[in-house]
């Protein structure tokens, strides 16, 4: 007599692109019944690209292409969604989920998918904005929120009510204030700037994106971005908001107030300070974290082998190890996440008695690379970029530096490896030297090659870059072969391209390199 079978129950909290990309990646065995999955999403909105939400609110794209999935159809598949529903206690004991409904969900497996949210700076005049990790939410909408409300013209630009306040001060010709430089801050500041918006940006140290930058890719960068619109208010300390009384009374942000006793006015305040990983729904149950929810390579929980969690909230460390780095915070590594863990977990849904076998993951995850994506600002860095070649005895340091003609290159190279790279106002370059980096490759020994890729006669793509197996999507892992496969059976925009085959539906960044392609094609249209 058959034993009768029960589906393996998963609950997935959190429903942002990597829970999508989870849910999604999961339909299959849904449908067969071997899984019952249970999502619970924070938002009212279905799942979207939070990538492109600087896009879409200044006008660079429409609602619909920060879809990334179809909720009607997975819910058709059996899926169960709760939208503006939150997680409010874990019970690991009795492996439930609490919902500020008050109904518990059963689980075998939990996913957390929580994300991150915005760090908010202490300015004098914002008010108690912050998040209390402290306090439970009692109510979807309490999961970010503060005691009080954000002033009128304050926003974190993390979600599609944000994106609101900024479309409607873009449109109206209002002046924004962005404060940090990071690549996001920058992104945001110079598409704003596109759209024909008055953007400053105030920052600490002497360059934009010093994470990312040594210090001459920092001054090049600085000095592109001005020349395309955007100001820069350097080694600025932020220390207090101005604002006017709005609507009912409610204070409207005016000027940020920097410690030197400065005053920048504008209609809008972008918050651009980097983000934390919503991780208390686990500290509460006792999972540990550091700067995330510490998972091992299974992305299983070192604390609750029960408990799994990918994306933003998930600190990928191997339990022997130190604890160091934090989670890849790029959508790229969330969405492989989310398809390794449910293959992993359709396996265990689908076992028999006997014991799962480990089995390969896939790839090993590429070298992150920081790509700046703005119209007539190519930036791309990689790997390790501050270092001092006179110190520094087994590195060997090239550097090509512009600053007249916005150009910059800079690469490192330990042994015959390259290690680390800058390209700004280079793209064929940048294109090269991610293909060299991703692959732990050496530099040319003549540098000019590099150089003469951007030169005004130079071919639209550089000749590696058109390699078959090239990455071009490295957010979603697509290489130049398969995008051109599919421009060959009819893709014919880079739209058709992304419903293909997923490249060019995450960051973006990659967008310009797909229209290269098709056009290598002898594809006119690129639209």
């Amino acid at each position: 007599m058959t034993a009768e079978h029960h589906p393996l129950r998963i609950v997935l909290v959190g429903y942002g692109p990597v829970g999508a990309r989870f849910v999604e990646e999961l339909l299959p065995a849904v449908t067969s019944g071997d899984v019952a999955l249970t999502v619970v999403g924070a938002e009212r909105e279905d799942a979207y690209n939070r990538v492109l939400v600087a896009e879409y609110a200044v006008g660079a794209a429409d609602r619909a292409r920060l879809d990334v999935t179809d909720t009607a159809a997975a819910r058709a598949a059996g899926v169960r969604i709760d939208l503006g529903a939150a997680a409010v206690e874990l019970d690991r004991t009795r492996q439930t989920v609490l919902l500020d409904s008050g109904e518990r969900l059963d689980y075998d497996r939990l996913v957390l998918a929580t994300g991150a949210r915005p760090n908010i700076p202490t300015l004098v005049g914002l008010g108690d904005v912050r998040h209390d990790r402290r306090r439970v939410p009692t109510a979807a909408a309490d999961v970010d929120r503060g005691t009080d409300p954000f002033p009128l013209g304050v926003v974190a630009m993390r979600d599609l009510e944000d994106a609101d306040q900024v479309r409607a001060t873009v449109r109206s010709g209002g002046t924004v204030v962005v404060l940090g430089a990071g690549v996001l801050g920058m992104e945001f500041a110079l598409l704003a700037a596109e759209h024909g918006t008055e953007v400053v940006v105030v920052h600490q140290g002497p360059a934009p994106m010093a994470r990312n930058l040594d210090r001459d890719g920092g001054r090049v960068l600085a000095r592109v971005t001005r020349a395309a619109g955007v100001g820069l208010a350097a080694n600025a300390r932020a220390e207090a908001i101005e604002t006017v009384d709005g609507p009912d009374g409610r204070p409207r942000f005016s000027a940020l107030l920097g410690a030197d006793g400065s005053r920048i006015p504008g209609d809008l305040l972008v918050l651009s300070c980097g983000v934390a990983a919503r991780t208390e729904l686990a500290e509460r149950a006792g999972i540990a974290t550091d700067r995330g929810v510490l998972v091992d390579e299974e992305l299983r929980s070192w604390t609750d082998p029960s408990v799994h969690a990918i994306g933003d909230c998930a600190h990928v460390v191997d339990p022997d190890a130190p604890v160091s780095g934090g989670p890849a915070g790029l959508i790229g590594p969330g969405w492989r996440q989310a398809s390794r863990l449910a293959d992993r977990l359709t396996r265990e849904a689908r076992a028999t008695a006997a014991p799962l076998l480990p089995t390969d993951d896939g790839p090993v995850e590429r070298p992150a690379v920081v790509m700046l994506k703005a119209t007539g600002v190519d930036l791309v860095a990689g790997g390790l970029v501050d270092v001092d070649p006179w110190r520094d005895d087994d590195v060997r340091v090239g550097v090509w530096l512009d600053p007249v003609g916005g150009q910059y290159c800079k690469t490192v190279v330990r042994g015959d490896v390259l290690v680390g790279f800058v390209t700004v106002g280079m793209p064929r370059a940048g294109a090269e030297l991610t293909l060299l980096f991703e692959r732990g490759s050496s530099v040319p020994g003549d540098p000019a090659t590099l150089l003469r890729l951007d030169a005004p006669t130079a071919a639209r793509v550089a000749p590696r870059a058109l390699d078959a197996d090239a990455t071009v999507c490295a957010c979603n892992g697509v290489s130049a072969g398969t995008v051109t496969a599919a421009a060959g059976a009819g893709a014919d925009t880079i739209e058709a391209v992304g419903a293909a085959t997923r490249a060019g539906t995450g960051c973006g960044g990659c967008r310009g390199r797909i229209e290269e392609l098709l056009t290598a094609s002898g594809i006119v249209r690129v639209g």
